[in-house]
């Protein structure tokens, strides 16, 4: 199983988080080695983050930003609590730019307010982040968080099925990431229990795809992201999971086939160019 992990890993796989989901430019220097099973968790203190990013304030930031904490501390209602944690999220993302932060407190506010919709907003924001994310502290913390508000969640909603796909999700592209194949099944039977009850739902079956070629269950995977091509043969981001699926397999002429479709389909030069070299190791 091993020799599979490594093999998926060494594919197209990130380089289609990285460049579907992700940013094209980092400056980030603890970057996910891919080629190793991981076999210890890193840790990232997001308050230890928030008190580096405030020594980089102006003084007018830093002054914007001690009002606002200020209001969370006199904050006696849930309510003022709630309307403080979105005001300091809009301070980090407007003024600072700074996704961590503002992610936190977008997911403290929707704690303390409880409610479907807005544990749900925080949990994609969460999601939509670690897809990309290739600092291994970082992506730990934001799966961790993601599950949780996701479960949150579903304990209002139990029989939403977006829910247990999008938590499904994140123990796919997040801990199963990682090289724990336990958190992968994990996703996949919040998975199954969706495709179960509506065998048309394209996102479980891809996801089901994608958790087979995170697991080496390349068979699988190959028989999930077939029907999602079938019925969506615009969707780029399967037709590439497909290709790693193939060469995960060792079916090189399909593989080479759903590469050079997917180069089609997603139309970005740097991924082009990736999948173009990884194309020459399968001839």
């Amino acid at each position: 199983m091993k020799k599979q992990f490594i093999l998926v890993f060494s594919g197209v796989f990130l380089i289609i988080l990285f460049f579907v989901f992700g940013r094209t430019t980092s400056n980030k220097k603890d970057i996910v080695d891919s080629s190793k099973e991981v076999t210890s968790q890193k840790t990232f203190d997001i308050d230890q983050f928030i008190n580096v990013e405030k020594a980089k304030l102006t003084p007018s930031q830093a002054i914007t930003l001690s009002t606002l904490e200020n209001n969370i501390t006199r904050g006696d209602v849930v309510s003022q609590q709630i309307k403080a944690n979105e005001a300091l999220a809009a301070f980090w993302k407007d003024s600072v730019k700074s996704f961590e932060p503002y992610a936190f407190y977008i997911s403290e506010g929707s704690k303390l307010d409880n409610s479907e919709k807005n544990l749900t907003f925080a949990a994609r924001i969460f999601l939509d982040n670690l897809r990309g994310e290739k600092d291994q502290a970082k992506l730990n913390w934001e799966t961790t968080t993601a599950i949780d508000l996701f479960e949150r969640a579903l304990k209002l909603n139990p029989e939403n099925d977006d829910l247990k796909i999008g938590l499904g999700s994140c123990y796919i592209y997040g801990k199963g990431r990682s090289g724990n194949p336990e958190e992968t099944m994990k996703g996949i039977q919040q998975l199954l229990s969706v495709v179960r009850k509506d065998s048309a739902n394209m996102e479980a079956q891809m996801m089901l795809g994608v958790g087979g070629l995170v697991s080496g269950q390349f068979e699988k995977s190959i028989d999930r992201l077939t029907k999602v091509v079938a019925a969506q043969p615009q969707n780029g981001e399967a037709v590439a999971y497909l290709a790693d699926a193939y060469a995960g397999k060792g079916d090189k002429a399909n593989a080479v086939k759903w590469y050079n479709i997917s180069k089609r389909l997603i139309n970005n030069p740097h991924y082009t160019e990736e999948v173009d070299a990884r194309i020459k190791t399968l001839k």
